[in-house]
């Protein structure tokens, strides 16, 4: 059985690291964006509008990264049975049914509100990925059971799958 507490609290710990990050860059973003040498030269000097627009965009990607962590330290990690829809908390195990050749073709997903494509290692030495419900897999996998079959489209094509456990 998957901890899926220690799970999520690794998430937390990698998106606050990332947001620690993420605030220094913006800060000294919106600092050069400011900064006397960055003033426009002539009509032409677009060096301060760039800055700009970059710190801005680095600040709703603070304000979008905040809610994620907040998102996450509040969300109710519940227990699912096979029988049970996948939602968000579900440990998802899926097979691929198109891979051939693979030496694992099962895949592990945790469906969390926010801070969806992070990697982690289980306890027991498994990769498991985050997904997100408005992500494409995430949308496919929302409502399946254990035994269903899924599909998602992909930039290469259809990914068909059959979801193997829930917990």
């Amino acid at each position: 059985m998957t901890d899926k507490h220690a799970l999520v609290a690794m998430i937390i710990a990698q998106a606050e690291e990332q947001l620690a990050a993420l605030i220094i860059r913006q800060k000294d973003t919106a600092e050069g964006a400011t900064h006397e040498e960055n003033r426009s030269e002539h009509a032409k000097d677009t060096r301060a509008t760039e800055q700009s627009y970059l710190a801005r965009g680095l600040a709703t990607r603070v304000e979008d990264l905040q809610r994620t962590v907040d998102a996450l330290h509040h969300l109710d990690v519940r227990t699912f049975s096979d029988d049970d829809e996948i939602a968000v908390s579900a440990f998802v195990t899926i097979s691929q049914q198109e891979r051939s050749g693979d030496s694992d073709p099962e895949e592990h997903w945790l469906v969390v509100p926010g801070a969806g494509g992070f990697e982690l290692t289980d306890e027991s030495g498994r990769l498991v990925r985050t997904v997100t419900p408005v992500s494409p897999l995430g949308r496919a996998l929302l409502g399946l059971s254990a035994g269903d079959e899924g599909q998602v489209r992909k930039p290469g094509g259809v990914r068909a799958f059959e979801v193997l456990k829930v917990c």
